[in-house]
């Protein structure tokens, strides 16, 4: 038995939607600009995008280690041990033995870490202005609780 041409038709064309315009690839699309945006707002404060998600982390205390900050935002450990190396250089982070397990090291803010947050979070404050650029504070919320809900059914 041969299959129907008709029988397979994708569920984007039988709703209307052309597939270019996904969901996945617009969400995707979304993300790669506001990270983009936001890599050209921090550049002049000497900071990429992924370097203010491990300090924004750490500064929450959503991770005070590598392999929690690795778990948190599923990063690889080697290229978390490099990113928190450069932060570390870039006097941001310091590392300092866990009371408990010499072997483990906690991360914390240093003084310059601590001053230089708040500007982050007024780059990053104004890159997602830009993006929500239109949206009334109800849409926001929505667009919110609707990605937080989509986070919640994985």
């Amino acid at each position: 038995m041969t299959p129907s041409r008709t029988a397979a038709v994708p569920i984007a064309d039988a709703t209307g939607v052309e597939p270019k315009h996904g969901m996945i690839r617009l969400i995707n699309r979304v993300r790669v600009e506001m990270i983009d945006a936001l890599d050209r707002e921090l550049a002049k404060l000497d900071i990429s995008a992924p370097q203010l998600i491990v300090l924004a982390a750490v500064a929450n205390a959503v991770a005070d280690s590598a392999a929690r900050l690795c778990k948190s935002i599923s990063y690889d450990p080697g290229a978390m041990t490099r990113m928190i190396d450069r932060l570390e250089q870039k006097g941001l982070i310091r590392r300092t033995p866990k009371p408990d397990d010499r072997r483990a090291m906690n991360l914390e803010l240093t003084t310059a870490g601590r001053a230089l947050y708040p500007q982050l979070l007024a780059a990053k404050a104004n890159v997602q202005a830009q993006f929500l650029r239109g949206f009334s504070p109800a849409e926001e919320r929505l667009l919110e609780r609707m990605l937080n809900r989509m986070l919640d059914n994985r």
